[in-house]
């Protein structure tokens, strides 16, 4: 198992905290800082003890030159000092800024930290340009980070999945354990997708079958019903002969064969749109409402009809919980976002438990104003699937890496 941070004798020791502060922003302006604030408690209880907290953290996706400028972390910072001086006993916390990745001045700035300080450094990604020394997990920037520090903590669940070089590259130097974000995100997991209170039923959707598949089977024998949106369930409607227009669907003929598999085999529990609200391939400005069997070359599936969203309503009343990855459909545009609206409405109703994770599905419960009458609302998307199809994450399970094997630190 992996080593929890209050099972580590960290007091008075210099902490690497990778936190994934990778927050919507435009021009300047943070839009949701909940993330920010979830990794909140790990940082506390490094000052409480005593520690000197270097904070490491990726923002966007850095490109180009300009990219530089575009996603510094520089009001992030400032949004953490404001957050963490707001909490009672912290308001004389200390925040630095290193606009430097990596350098001696880098260095300087941590040997001055006194206990109790904490030093956010620029961008992981910064290192990605000109060459990918981040993304591509370059053991002589892992090495380097490594060596400022004396213990490395995870606190970037939704970053796990990822073989970069400040999550998965640090740990292979110095010892390391998950923060107390990642331990919430893990046993909510376990609690409520690998153990549930059942009925359970799984609304899942997406643009990608490819990007879903393993995770739908991997949830089709535990769950008791899954709910289909979307482009999965257009390709589950295609696999089964139905005409879907010019909608997303997968064209993968052996991915086609394997769900019509899946629907044999579980047919009692795939539950897919018997109508749908459609646009059309050539005018940009038609909406209409369809039942499935009346879908033409020209129509595109961009939301659930309202016979379906009854159907999955009801289904919803008597699931005890219900696991959401995916939206019915093109929320963003008002004439396609009822089904979204109207299945997040009778979730919030029912007293199912409801646990929602995926970066779409998450933006959808905050635009509909339901972020509060959940269950739970996971961080990362791409490390919950993940996690649910392998029991792992590649930057969980190096943690595992036993102190006999770190290699020696020669910077």
């Amino acid at each position: 198992m992996f080593n929890k941070l209050q099972d580590m004798d960290i007091r008075g020791k210099k902490i690497i905290l990778r936190c994934d502060f990778n927050v919507p922003m435009k021009d300047g302006e943070i839009l949701d800082d909940t993330k920010i604030k979830e990794s909140l408690e790990t940082i506390k209880y490094l000052i409480d003890n005593n520690c000197k907290i270097i904070i490491l953290s990726h923002f966007g996706k850095i490109k180009t030159k300009s990219d530089l400028k575009r996603y510094t972390l520089v009001p992030i910072a400032k949004r953490l000092l404001k957050l963490i001086t707001h909490e009672p006993d912290y308001e004389q916390t200390h925040v630095v800024f290193s606009n430097h990745t990596r350098s001696t001045a880098l260095k300087d700035k941590i040997d001055s930290l006194r206990p109790q300080e904490i030093l956010v450094v620029e961008n992981t990604r910064f290192e990605d340009y000109p060459s990918k020394y981040e993304s591509n997990c370059d053991l002589e920037l892992a090495k380097f980070w490594a060596s400022l520090g004396d213990i490395y903590v995870n606190d970037a669940f939704a970053s796990s999945h990822r073989k970069h070089a400040s999550t998965y590259g640090i740990p292979q130097f110095i010892p390391g354990c998950i923060g107390f974000l990642v331990q919430d995100e893990l046993e909510a997991m376990d609690k409520y997708i690998l153990h549930p209170e059942k009925p359970f039923s799984v609304i899942m959707g997406g643009a990608k079958l490819e990007d879903k598949i393993k995770i739908i089977k991997k949830l089709l024998p535990v769950c008791d019903n899954l709910l289909l949106t979307g482009g999965i369930a257009n390709s589950f409607l295609k696999a089964l002969n139905l005409n879907v227009g010019f909608s997303l669907v997968t064209k993968n003929a052996d991915l086609i064969k394997e769900i019509q598999e899946l629907l044999l085999q579980y047919k009692e529990k795939i539950v897919l749109p018997f109508d749908a609200v459609v646009g059309s391939s050539y005018d940009k400005n038609y909406a209409a409402h369809k039942r499935i069997d009346e879908i033409s070359n020209d129509d595109i599936i961009l939301d659930l009809g309202n016979t379906t969203i009854k159907k999955y309503t009801n289904i919803i009343s008597k699931s005890k919980t219900v696991f959401v990855n995916g939206t019915a459909g093109k929320y963003e545009d008002a004439r396609f976002a009822n089904g979204t609206k109207m299945l997040l409405k009778a979730l919030a109703d029912s007293p199912t438990k409801v646990i929602v994770g995926g970066g779409d599905s998450v933006s959808a419960v905050k635009n509909f104003n339901h972020q509060d009458d959940f269950e739970y609302l996971f961080t990362g998307g791409g490390a919950s699937l993940e996690y649910i199809a392998n029991n792992t994450l590649p930057a969980l399970e190096i943690l595992k890496k036993k102190e006999e094997n770190y290699e020696v630190l020669d910077i």
